[in-house]
Protein backbone atom coordinates (compact mmCIF):
# COMPACT_ATOMS: atom_id res chain seq x y z
CA UNK A 1 0.00 0.00 0.00
CA UNK A 2 1.59 3.28 -1.13
CA UNK A 3 2.26 6.16 1.31
CA UNK A 4 2.56 8.78 -1.44
CA UNK A 5 0.27 11.81 -1.54
CA UNK A 6 -3.18 10.77 -2.69
CA UNK A 7 -4.57 11.96 -6.02
CA UNK A 8 -7.88 12.67 -7.75
CA UNK A 9 -7.87 11.91 -11.48
CA UNK A 10 -10.43 12.47 -14.24
CA UNK A 11 -11.04 9.23 -16.14
CA UNK A 12 -12.43 9.68 -19.65
CA UNK A 13 -13.86 6.87 -21.78
CA UNK A 14 -13.54 7.15 -25.55
CA UNK A 15 -14.43 5.26 -28.71
CA UNK A 16 -14.16 6.23 -32.38
CA UNK A 17 -12.92 9.69 -31.54
CA UNK A 18 -15.75 10.54 -29.12
CA UNK A 19 -16.07 10.60 -25.36
CA UNK A 20 -18.70 8.32 -23.84
CA UNK A 21 -20.36 7.53 -20.53
CA UNK A 22 -21.31 3.98 -19.61
CA UNK A 23 -23.35 2.22 -16.94
CA UNK A 24 -21.84 -1.11 -15.88
CA UNK A 25 -19.81 -1.04 -19.11
CA UNK A 26 -23.03 -0.87 -21.16
CA UNK A 27 -25.45 1.84 -22.32
CA UNK A 28 -22.70 3.95 -23.86
CA UNK A 29 -23.88 7.56 -24.19
CA UNK A 30 -22.15 10.25 -26.23
CA UNK A 31 -20.66 13.00 -24.06
CA UNK A 32 -18.67 15.16 -26.43
CA UNK A 33 -15.48 15.85 -28.30
CA UNK A 34 -12.38 14.89 -26.31
CA UNK A 35 -10.31 17.89 -27.40
CA UNK A 36 -12.91 20.38 -26.16
CA UNK A 37 -13.16 18.67 -22.79
CA UNK A 38 -9.37 18.46 -22.48
CA UNK A 39 -9.23 22.23 -22.90
CA UNK A 40 -11.59 22.64 -19.95
CA UNK A 41 -9.43 20.39 -17.79
CA UNK A 42 -6.41 22.48 -18.81
CA UNK A 43 -8.17 25.57 -17.49
CA UNK A 44 -8.90 23.78 -14.22
CA UNK A 45 -5.20 22.87 -13.91
CA UNK A 46 -5.84 19.17 -13.50
CA UNK A 47 -2.62 17.35 -12.57
CA UNK A 48 -3.12 14.17 -14.60
CA UNK A 49 -5.66 12.43 -16.82
CA UNK A 50 -6.70 8.88 -17.67
CA UNK A 51 -8.01 8.18 -21.17
CA UNK A 52 -9.40 4.70 -21.83
CA UNK A 53 -10.56 3.49 -25.25
CA UNK A 54 -13.30 1.05 -24.29
CA UNK A 55 -13.70 -0.64 -27.69
CA UNK A 56 -10.11 -0.74 -28.97
CA UNK A 57 -9.69 -4.31 -27.72
CA UNK A 58 -13.22 -5.67 -27.37
CA UNK A 59 -14.27 -4.62 -30.88
CA UNK A 60 -10.81 -4.85 -32.41
CA UNK A 61 -10.72 -1.23 -33.55
CA UNK A 62 -7.16 -0.81 -32.30
CA UNK A 63 -5.41 2.30 -31.04
CA UNK A 64 -6.89 5.54 -32.38
CA UNK A 65 -3.60 7.35 -32.94
CA UNK A 66 -5.23 10.22 -34.84
CA UNK A 67 -7.49 11.16 -31.91
CA UNK A 68 -4.65 10.73 -29.45
CA UNK A 69 -2.47 13.12 -31.45
CA UNK A 70 -5.21 15.74 -31.32
CA UNK A 71 -5.69 15.24 -27.59
CA UNK A 72 -1.98 15.41 -26.82
CA UNK A 73 -1.56 18.56 -28.89
CA UNK A 74 -4.02 20.31 -26.54
CA UNK A 75 -3.28 18.55 -23.26
CA UNK A 76 -1.06 20.29 -20.71
CA UNK A 77 -1.05 17.44 -18.20
CA UNK A 78 0.40 13.90 -18.05
CA UNK A 79 -1.85 11.31 -19.69
CA UNK A 80 -2.31 7.62 -18.91
CA UNK A 81 -3.76 5.83 -21.94
CA UNK A 82 -5.33 2.38 -22.12
CA UNK A 83 -7.02 0.43 -24.91
CA UNK A 84 -5.87 -1.84 -27.73
CA UNK A 85 -2.23 -2.03 -26.65
CA UNK A 86 -0.84 -5.47 -27.43
CA UNK A 87 2.94 -5.14 -27.59
CA UNK A 88 6.15 -3.27 -26.95
CA UNK A 89 6.25 -1.53 -30.34
CA UNK A 90 2.82 0.01 -29.79
CA UNK A 91 3.88 1.13 -26.35
CA UNK A 92 7.06 2.67 -27.72
CA UNK A 93 5.05 4.64 -30.29
CA UNK A 94 2.63 5.90 -27.62
CA UNK A 95 5.43 7.00 -25.30
CA UNK A 96 7.13 8.77 -28.21
CA UNK A 97 3.88 10.63 -28.93
CA UNK A 98 3.87 11.98 -25.39
CA UNK A 99 1.80 9.47 -23.40
CA UNK A 100 3.35 9.23 -19.92
CA UNK A 101 1.75 5.99 -18.70
CA UNK A 102 0.13 3.08 -20.49
CA UNK A 103 -2.52 0.90 -18.90
CA UNK A 104 -2.60 -2.73 -19.99
CA UNK A 105 -5.78 -4.76 -19.67
CA UNK A 106 -6.41 -7.91 -21.71
CA UNK A 107 -2.85 -7.96 -23.03
CA UNK A 108 -1.46 -8.18 -19.50
CA UNK A 109 -3.22 -11.54 -19.18
CA UNK A 110 -2.88 -12.77 -22.76
CA UNK A 111 0.61 -11.71 -23.91
CA UNK A 112 3.31 -13.63 -22.02
CA UNK A 113 5.69 -11.45 -19.97
CA UNK A 114 4.39 -8.21 -21.53
CA UNK A 115 4.19 -6.39 -18.20
CA UNK A 116 7.69 -7.49 -17.23
CA UNK A 117 9.20 -6.61 -20.61
CA UNK A 118 7.47 -3.22 -20.61
CA UNK A 119 8.64 -2.49 -17.09
CA UNK A 120 12.20 -3.50 -17.92
CA UNK A 121 12.30 -1.28 -21.02
CA UNK A 122 10.24 1.77 -20.01
CA UNK A 123 10.32 1.67 -16.22
CA UNK A 124 7.65 0.49 -13.82
CA UNK A 125 6.40 4.06 -13.31
CA UNK A 126 5.19 4.05 -16.93
CA UNK A 127 3.24 0.76 -16.71
CA UNK A 128 -0.25 0.48 -15.21
CA UNK A 129 -2.39 -2.66 -15.19
CA UNK A 130 -6.17 -2.27 -15.26
CA UNK A 131 -8.28 -4.83 -13.41
CA UNK A 132 -11.94 -4.69 -14.46
CA UNK A 133 -13.70 -6.44 -11.60
CA UNK A 134 -17.20 -7.88 -11.72
CA UNK A 135 -19.26 -10.10 -9.43
CA UNK A 136 -21.09 -13.24 -10.53
CA UNK A 137 -18.12 -14.78 -12.26
CA UNK A 138 -16.59 -18.25 -11.80
CA UNK A 139 -18.72 -20.05 -9.17
CA UNK A 140 -20.41 -16.72 -8.44
CA UNK A 141 -17.24 -15.09 -7.14
CA UNK A 142 -15.92 -11.62 -7.87
CA UNK A 143 -13.28 -11.89 -10.56
CA UNK A 144 -11.25 -9.90 -13.06
CA UNK A 145 -12.76 -9.52 -16.52
CA UNK A 146 -11.16 -8.45 -19.82
CA UNK A 147 -12.37 -7.25 -23.22
CA UNK A 148 -14.89 -4.76 -21.85
CA UNK A 149 -15.81 -7.27 -19.12
CA UNK A 150 -16.94 -9.85 -21.67
CA UNK A 151 -14.37 -12.53 -20.76
CA UNK A 152 -13.73 -13.90 -17.27
CA UNK A 153 -10.09 -14.50 -16.29
CA UNK A 154 -11.34 -16.40 -13.20
CA UNK A 155 -8.68 -14.60 -11.14
CA UNK A 156 -9.44 -12.92 -7.84
CA UNK A 157 -8.66 -9.18 -7.89
CA UNK A 158 -6.10 -9.33 -5.06
CA UNK A 159 -4.31 -12.30 -6.67
CA UNK A 160 -4.16 -10.51 -10.03
CA UNK A 161 -2.83 -7.34 -8.40
CA UNK A 162 -0.08 -9.28 -6.62
CA UNK A 163 0.85 -11.05 -9.85
CA UNK A 164 1.30 -7.86 -11.82
CA UNK A 165 3.17 -6.15 -9.00
CA UNK A 166 5.66 -9.04 -9.13
CA UNK A 167 5.90 -8.65 -12.92
CA UNK A 168 6.80 -4.96 -12.57
CA UNK A 169 3.64 -2.88 -12.85
CA UNK A 170 4.00 0.50 -11.18
CA UNK A 171 0.30 1.02 -10.47
CA UNK A 172 -2.98 -0.90 -10.48
CA UNK A 173 -6.20 0.63 -11.79
CA UNK A 174 -9.08 -1.14 -10.04
CA UNK A 175 -12.30 -0.63 -12.00
CA UNK A 176 -15.58 -1.83 -10.46
CA UNK A 177 -17.81 -2.85 -13.36
CA UNK A 178 -20.80 -3.33 -11.05
CA UNK A 179 -20.55 0.30 -9.86
CA UNK A 180 -19.59 1.93 -13.17
CA UNK A 181 -21.77 4.93 -13.95
CA UNK A 182 -24.22 4.22 -11.14
CA UNK A 183 -23.25 7.11 -8.82
CA UNK A 184 -24.16 4.70 -5.99
CA UNK A 185 -20.85 4.72 -4.15
CA UNK A 186 -17.58 2.85 -4.54
CA UNK A 187 -16.90 -0.73 -3.46
CA UNK A 188 -14.90 0.08 -0.33
CA UNK A 189 -14.36 -3.54 0.73
CA UNK A 190 -12.96 -4.44 -2.69
CA UNK A 191 -10.73 -1.36 -2.77
CA UNK A 192 -9.34 -2.05 0.69
CA UNK A 193 -8.72 -5.72 -0.07
CA UNK A 194 -6.69 -4.99 -3.19
CA UNK A 195 -4.93 -1.92 -1.71
CA UNK A 196 -3.69 -4.04 1.19
CA UNK A 197 -2.57 -6.85 -1.13
CA UNK A 198 0.11 -4.76 -2.86
CA UNK A 199 2.70 -2.11 -2.04
CA UNK A 200 2.34 -0.19 -5.32
CA UNK A 201 -0.24 2.61 -5.72
CA UNK A 202 -3.85 1.58 -6.29
CA UNK A 203 -6.18 3.79 -8.34
CA UNK A 204 -9.83 3.07 -7.58
CA UNK A 205 -12.70 3.92 -9.90
CA UNK A 206 -16.35 3.07 -10.45
CA UNK A 207 -19.40 4.37 -8.60
CA UNK A 208 -18.38 7.80 -7.31
CA UNK A 209 -21.38 10.14 -7.30
CA UNK A 210 -20.56 12.62 -4.55
CA UNK A 211 -17.57 13.86 -2.60
CA UNK A 212 -18.25 11.50 0.31
CA UNK A 213 -17.68 8.55 -2.01
CA UNK A 214 -14.26 9.89 -2.98
CA UNK A 215 -13.35 10.47 0.65
CA UNK A 216 -14.41 6.95 1.64
CA UNK A 217 -12.35 5.33 -1.13
CA UNK A 218 -9.26 7.31 -0.15
CA UNK A 219 -9.59 6.98 3.62
CA UNK A 220 -11.58 3.83 4.42
CA UNK A 221 -10.52 1.99 1.28
CA UNK A 222 -6.89 3.16 1.46
CA UNK A 223 -6.79 3.88 -2.29
CA UNK A 224 -3.71 5.80 -3.38
CA UNK A 225 -5.80 7.64 -5.96
CA UNK A 226 -9.44 7.93 -7.00
CA UNK A 227 -10.40 8.27 -10.67
CA UNK A 228 -13.80 9.79 -11.44
CA UNK A 229 -15.63 9.66 -14.75
CA UNK A 230 -19.33 10.50 -14.87
CA UNK A 231 -18.98 12.68 -11.80
CA UNK A 232 -16.38 14.83 -13.55
CA UNK A 233 -17.88 14.96 -17.04
CA UNK A 234 -21.59 14.79 -17.79
CA UNK A 235 -24.30 16.36 -19.91
CA UNK A 236 -26.57 19.08 -18.56
CA UNK A 237 -30.21 19.76 -19.37
CA UNK A 238 -29.20 21.53 -22.58
CA UNK A 239 -27.02 18.53 -23.53
CA UNK A 240 -23.96 20.70 -23.20
CA UNK A 241 -20.90 19.22 -21.52
CA UNK A 242 -20.37 20.31 -17.93
CA UNK A 243 -17.10 19.69 -16.16
CA UNK A 244 -16.99 19.60 -12.39
CA UNK A 245 -13.64 19.00 -10.75
CA UNK A 246 -12.58 20.01 -7.24
CA UNK A 247 -9.95 22.69 -6.73
CA UNK A 248 -6.58 21.64 -5.30
CA UNK A 249 -7.66 22.87 -1.88
CA UNK A 250 -10.85 20.80 -2.04
CA UNK A 251 -8.85 17.77 -3.21
CA UNK A 252 -6.58 18.05 -0.19
CA UNK A 253 -9.57 18.07 2.13
CA UNK A 254 -11.06 15.05 0.36
CA UNK A 255 -7.97 12.89 0.12
CA UNK A 256 -5.62 13.69 3.00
Amino acid sequence: MSMLAKRLIPCLLMSNGALLKTVKFKEATYVGDPVNIIRIFNQKEVDELMLLDIHATSKGTGIDYATLEKVLSECFMPVCYGGGVRGIEEMRRLYTMGIEKISLGAAAFEVPDLVKRASDEFGSQAVVVTLDVMSGGFFGRTSVRVRNAQDDTKMKPADAARRFEREGAGEILLYSVDRDGTWSGMDIDLIKEVAHAVSIPLIATGGAGKTEHIREAAKRGDASAVAIGSMAVFQGKDLGVLVKFPSRRDQEQLLQ
